[in-house]
């Protein structure tokens, strides 16, 4: 004799275990996604954002102020090029921007260096790479 309130349940119960594995898979993969500080880089990024300026002390000879070149939150690297042997660096890109607003700046301005008239590295254009908000 079959019984349907049996297979009913049966079939439930795999729904409920097929639904309990969708839920998390898909909160591991946010994880991964959001991650930023979850990785290796994010939080050797994170503690060194805390201690330094986001700007390299140079100002871009256009407007006077270090520019902030937006790239995805999912960059970790950059490239320093410089003029002469073994110049050539890659190093980690630290600051990130959050989606709050802090409100504006306390404080005096900070000054910063022009770019040299003979520059003899790509920091002291005053462009620098900080990466968008997860």
């Amino acid at each position: 004799m079959d019984d349907p309130a049996g297979n009913e349940e049966i079939a439930m119960k795999a729904k409920a275990g097929i639904t309990w594995l969708a839920m998390v898979a898909l909160s591991l993969g946010a994880t991964a996604a959001w991650g930023g500080e979850n990785t290796f880089f994010g939080a050797r990024a994170q503690r060194r954002a805390a201690c330094a300026p986001w700007h390299m002390g140079y100002a871009n000879g256009a407007w006077g102020a270090p520019i902030a070149v937006v790239v995805p939150p999912t960059a970790e690297f950059q490239t320093h090029w410089g003029w002469g042997v073994g110049n050539t660096r890659v190093d980690t890109i630290d600051h990130q921007f959050s989606r709050n607003w802090p409100g504006p700046a306390q404080g005096g301005r900070p000054i910063f260096r022009g770019t040299p008239s003979w520059p003899n590295d790509t920091d002291q254009f005053g462009y620098n790479y900080v990466r968008g908000p997860w």
